[in-house]
């Protein structure tokens, strides 16, 4: 029986397919990568709603709350690989590839500019689709107040402390993704992909893009949301006055960003190339 097509790679061979995949990433054109960034944005919101919504009003402890929020979430990265998008943070595993000279400096800086803005895009959309919908009213409002607690806990970050759970979120994202190049079937890649992203949910990490949708749509419920919304949930816009677009950018997406790409680039992308791509590399010098 040939076992070729259903072996899972080791990882020496999944550095292999990273640093390929990093090279065809960077070669694709803009409107192809601009497109399938804006489709992983939105399927990274649709984990964060899933998410949203089997958390609210929860009655179980923080740990189980946490848990069953990080398993409903990993939708959204089983769609971007599965189906086939582009997303920011795991995109840092691009530096493999530019670590061995497959890539250079500008198109590792093209595409990640790229993504990252399809990615805005993708979730900003969602958000505006979500808002008109009023589902953050469903459960009596126990949607939307979930909605606006999540956002506000984001938004009072400390700048330092925003970076390191940004760097430990990225650290389990792009092992996520590690963990899929070794994988030869679907099932095994959402096997690969569930308990990583489940434990940076569960333990409060932080991801930009995802951020990308909570925030804003938590500035909006404040700002935009039905006017009986804060009374039906017994709050006034001032319980939420540090969910602004100010703490979103300057708390949250700028700290978050930079722990995304330390983690994600540096302790993941760099460590595995180091391991097994630089010393191929000098073998065959």
């Amino acid at each position: 029986m040939d076992t070729d097509h259903i072996d899972s790679l080791l990882p020496p061979e999944m550095a292999l397919q990273a640093e390929l995949v990093g090279v065809a990433k960077v070669n694709m054109s803009a409107i192809k990568t601009l497109v399938l960034a804006i489709l992983a944005g939105a399927f990274i919101a649709f984990g964060a709603i899933f998410s949203t919504t089997v958390t609210a009003g929860s009655t179980m402890s923080f740990g189980v709350t946490r848990l069953i929020g990080g398993l409903a979430f990993s939708l959204g990265l089983v769609l971007v690989i599965v189906g086939g998008a582009e997303l920011f943070t795991g995109n840092n595993l691009i530096i493999m590839a530019w670590a061995n000279k497959k890539v250079s400096t500008l198109q590792v800086i093209r595409n990640w500019i790229l993504v990252y803005t399809g990615n805005m895009i993708g979730a900003a959309f969602i958000v505006v689709i979500m808002l008109f919908s009023r589902q953050y009213l469903f459960g009596s409002g126990a949607v939307g107040i979930n909605m606006l607690n999540i956002a506000k806990a984001k938004c009072e970050l400390g700048f330092t402390q925003a970076i390191a759970l940004g760097i430990l979120c990225n650290i389990l994202v792009c092992l996520a993704v590690w963990l899929c190049y070794s994988a030869r079937s679907a099932s095994v890649k959402i096997l690969s992909i569930v308990f990583p992203i489940s434990a940076f949910v569960a333990a409060g990490f932080e991801h930009s893009i995802a951020n990308m949708y909570f925030i804003p749509m938590g500035i909006l419920l404040r700002e935009s949301g039905t006017p009986d919304f804060l009374n039906l949930v017994n709050k006034s816009a001032q319980n939420y006055a540090s969910v602004s677009w100010n703490n979103y950018f300057v708390n949250n997406l700028l700290p978050v960003t930079i722990g995304n790409i330390i983690g994600g680039a540096g302790l993941v992308g760099l460590v595995y190339w180091f391991v097994y791509l630089k010393k191929a590399k000098e073998n065959q010098a």
